[in-house]
């Protein structure tokens, strides 16, 4: 199994009652009312990394790898 490096370059910011989690300057999404509260209470207890990957979509799964090695996505 592939080590996968730890996520990086997130960031969020608080604007009134949404969260907009920027992904190395870009906004990569926005949170809002119940889901933008829970984000905010989860983040002090966890790597905000990680957190911030897993909300907006933008981790490895770890099976990258394994995918382009099927014969359906070889490059001939």
């Amino acid at each position: 199994m592939a080590v996968v490096g730890r996520p990086e370059g997130f960031s969020y910011e608080q604007q009134g009652r949404d969260v907009v989690i920027s992904h190395h300057g870009r906004r990569a999404t926005t949170l809002r009312g119940a889901k933008a509260l829970a984000f905010l209470a989860e983040v002090g207890f966890e790597d905000g990394q990680e957190l911030m990957a897993r909300l907006t979509g933008n981790y490895r799964r770890g099976n990258e790898r394994t995918a382009r090695q099927h014969p359906r996505n070889r490059r001939s």
